[in-house]
């Protein structure tokens, strides 16, 4: 296998509630594993903090519906205000980037909700955004349902929590890290977990396909070679 397909090839895993990390949002997780139908959850934060994970851990799960500003409005219209049977959970991600059509969608899809909370077509919503539901840039009246029911604003990880996590994941694949290797990823790669796990998994396969053990030098041959194909970006010099 070339070296500059091996990270394209080992995306992240599928999100789920099991494999993320919750460092300081355990709540946060807990009252994501009790959403019932009829309740409906706002999640908030930074870029990286696990918003985009959590909502397409339940989003993307048999019988729901996830999502997204790039999504076709369309189907959340036509579930806000037609008669069929709605999915169990609905999830809808980056609210902040809806276009007034998808704005629209998402307040009949709250109404929809909250008149169908007690009733035997109850479906639990679970929206995510960037900051506080009154500091949305949306419609007034979307603001405020989004203040419905729960709301809770994510915490990043601390740099000791993802090295905890990383070196956990490295040992659960019989993986030994060193304290540079592990340095140097939670210093110049991405604070993503999703990400860091996909580089572990990248830095697994190439390992084994050189037969040489993971060190640093062994890491900087293998991104410097999935950079030989892949788009420009800036990069801390190795």
């Amino acid at each position: 296998m070339s070296r500059q397909l091996i990270l394209d090839l080992l995306p992240p895993p599928r999100p789920t509630l099991e494999n993320f990390v919750p460092g300081g949002n355990g709540v946060v997780l807990q009252a994501l594993r009790e959403l019932q139908p009829g309740r409906a959850i706002y999640l908030w934060g930074p870029p990286g903090a696990g918003r985009t994970h959590l909502l397409r851990a339940l989003g993307e799960a048999p019988g729901c519906l996830y999502a997204t500003a790039a999504s076709d409005p369309g189907p959340l219209a036509e579930l806000a205000t037609g008669d069929a049977a709605p999915p169990r959970l609905v999830a809808v991600d980056d609210i902040g980037s809806l276009g007034p059509e998808g704005q629209a969608a998402v307040f009949a899809l709250y109404n929809r909700w909250r008149a169908a909370a007690q009733t035997a077509q109850a479906f639990a919503v679970l929206v995510a955004g960037d900051r506080a539901p009154m500091a949305m840039p949306l419609r007034e009246d979307l603001r405020t349902r989004l203040g419905w029911d729960l709301s809770f604003r994510l915490e990043l990880l601390s740099d000791a929590e993802r090295a905890a996590a990383l070196a956990g994941r490295a040992a659960e694949r019989g993986l030994q890290l060193s304290a540079e290797v592990l340095n140097w990823v939670l210093t110049h790669y991405a604070r993503d977990m999703g990400k860091l796990t996909a580089l572990l998994d990248a830095l697994d396969r190439y390992s084994m396909e050189k037969q040489r053990a993971i060190t640093l030098p062994l890491l900087r041959e293998l991104l410097a070679g999935s950079a030989d194909e892949a788009p420009p970006r800036p990069a801390t010099p190795l």
